[in-house]
């Protein structure tokens, strides 16, 4: 049986073809300039963070009378001759006011432990909601001004893995972050990631457990409630079946039946070269 170059190069030529797959599905968000703008208006803003057992907070109390809000600082102190300073577990004695307060960590029953309150049920409620209830608390129970409450969320994180260049455990300063942040910190999506196969773990206040599929190559993603992330949510992005062109690969098996159909079309190319010298 004879084979010409160009029959063996075709062979090579279905055999590449056969072996890899056009890219399919890409893009983010295929369209969405066409989704109107009444509509996208109407999507609710990222509300404030539910706060969860194992967050950790930053409050502050003050007021117009700082000695008397003293006390219900976490590490504050007021001396005899009236001097306001700080105790830091992890800096020792400080008289600097800028330091900011230790962190509360919310217990696995919810509750964190308030200085001169006690316990106070924090899981389940929002910044405003848990700072409204310490202010209930405070006045005018124990001091004639009405104080003020600054609640800070200190730990909230999402964890991106699966294929994204880079997985790993990211933070926002703003206590917010919605799904595309956080895909960026993690430097974007591997080219084989699958945008219609998309796995959101979530663990909502109450210890209960969500699992959501997300397809961001629809447009109507961006009117999706999971859109905006909530602290301590887990994305995992799944391998696709195909790969984007000037991405693919071959299977090993393929890769020797190839090398081995180039070495005949190489040895083939030889031979006629030499064939045509000979001739000449």
């Amino acid at each position: 049986m004879k084979f010409s170059v160009k029959s063996i190069a075709f062979a090579a030529f279905l055999l590449t073809l056969a072996s890899c797959s056009a890219p399919k599905k890409v893009p983010y968000l295929v369209d969405a300039e066409v989704i109107p703008t009444e509509v996208l208006s109407q999507v609710e803003a990222a509300s404030d963070p539910v706060l969860t057992s194992g967050d950790l907070l930053n409050i502050e109390v003050t007021g117009p009378n700082m000695t008397a809000v003293a006390p219900f600082n976490k590490g504050m102190y007021v001396s005899e001759n009236g001097v306001i300073s700080r105790i830091s577990t992890s800096q020792g004695y400080s008289t600097n006011l800028d330091v900011s307060t230790d962190y509360y960590l919310i217990n696995k029953d919810g509750t964190i432990d308030f200085p001169v309150i006690g316990k106070i049920q924090a899981a389940g409620k929002t910044k405003l909601q848990l700072a409204q209830l310490i202010t209930d608390e405070i006045y005018p129970r124990y001091i004639k001004d009405r104080p003020k409450v600054e609640i800070r969320l200190m730990n909230f994180r999402v964890v991106v893995t699966g294929a994204v260049r880079n997985p790993g455990r990211f933070s926002s300063l703003n206590e917010r972050m919605n799904f595309f942040e956080a895909i960026a910190m993690a430097g974007d999506l591997d080219i084989k990631g699958d945008r219609e196969n998309i796995l959101l773990y979530r663990m909502n206040a109450d210890g209960t457990r969500e699992v959501h599929k997300l397809n961001i190559h629809d447009k109507d993603f961006l009117l999706s409630p999971y859109f905006n992330l909530q602290q301590n949510d887990i994305i995992y992005v799944a391998p696709n079946k195909s790969m984007a062109a000037g991405a693919w690969s071959l299977s090993p098996a393929v890769q020797s039946v190839f090398t081995f159909v180039g070495g005949i079309s190489s040895l083939a190319s030889l031979v006629i070269g030499i064939v045509n010298l000979t001739k000449k």
